[in-house]
């Protein structure tokens, strides 16, 4: 994949995404990112009522987006070659997100194909996933200072991961919501370029049936915090919080090594994780 280098511009279009989505004063430190410290203050909000479509877009070919793109709340369908909502591999997204690039207020329905790329620091503000394809959204930046922000929407029907993160840099998921998913973040385990990696899941709502909330490697240096995590339905703990593994480049299955806070890799305490 082609390296997309930052720009001064690009990182204040960010910057600005952020402070439109109150990511703002002590919660950012002076780099722009996301603190866990300022994640704490969140205070548990009930999830959001899932939006209603306003028209429906069906989409032939990705739409590639830099700056700000605005959906108004229309659902976006994939059609011809984006009509899959499957697991192959290799599918094309719906959206394609350029360095430094805001989406918001989209519904992306059924067929969803590979849902939305970003290719660098990236903004996806309330996007709704009504029908998770492979998968909902693709971090692929390589710049160890590329921030993605996913603040507010959901996701549905994920049969496998939600958010698979493949690039370097940090992945903050604030106001989320998800249900009927297999894991909702996942750094990568086996890409053939591997980086260490940040994600800060904070103030998000969980709905049975789930396997698992994060995975991480800790063989790679990975760091997953985790914050006011709500998990409803799910009265046996089946969902796990935080998983690690041995993460390769190879292409091979990763190992699962473990599970549960470590205060290296998996950071969290009881009190930040709650099955109600």
């Amino acid at each position: 994949m082609t390296s997309h280098k930052r720009r001064t511009g690009r990182r204040r279009a960010l910057v600005s995404g952020l402070a439109a989505l109150c990511i703002t004063g002590a919660s950012v430190v002076a780099t722009g990112l996301l603190t866990s410290a300022g994640a704490t203050q969140a205070g548990a909000t009930a999830a959001r009522a899932w939006p209603q479509a306003r028209g429906d877009k069906p989409v032939t070919e990705t739409i590639e987006v830099s700056g700000t793109y605005d959906g108004k709340l229309q659902r976006f369908y994939g059609t011809g070659e984006l009509g899959s909502g499957g697991q192959q591999e290799n599918q094309k997204p719906v959206f394609v997100l350029r360095d430094g690039a805001v989406l918001k207020n989209v519904i992306i329905g059924s067929p969803a194909a590979d849902g939305v790329h970003c290719l660098g620091s990236c903004t996806v503000q309330n996007v709704w996933w009504e029908n998770v394809g492979e998968d909902a959204a693709t971090f692929k930046g390589t710049s160890a200072s590329a921030v993605y922000a996913v603040h507010g929407g959901g996701a549905k029907g994920a049969s496998d991961k939600v958010f698979q993160f493949n690039g370097a840099g940090k992945l903050v998921v604030t106001k989320f919501q998800v249900s009927d998913f297999g894991k909702l973040v996942r750094s990568c385990g086996n890409c053939a370029k591997q980086y260490p990696r940040t994600i800060l899941i904070n103030d998000v709502d969980i709905t049975a049936p789930g396997k698992s909330i994060v995975g991480v490697n800790s063989n790679y240096g990975d760091i997953a915090t985790l914050r006011n995590i709500r998990i409803h339905g799910d009265t046996k703990k089946k969902t796990k919080p935080c998983t690690r593994f041995t993460g390769n480049d190879t292409g091979k299955e990763p190992d699962e090594i473990g599970t549960g806070p470590d205060g290296t890799t998996c950071r969290y305490s009881v009190s930040d994780v709650r099955y109600e």
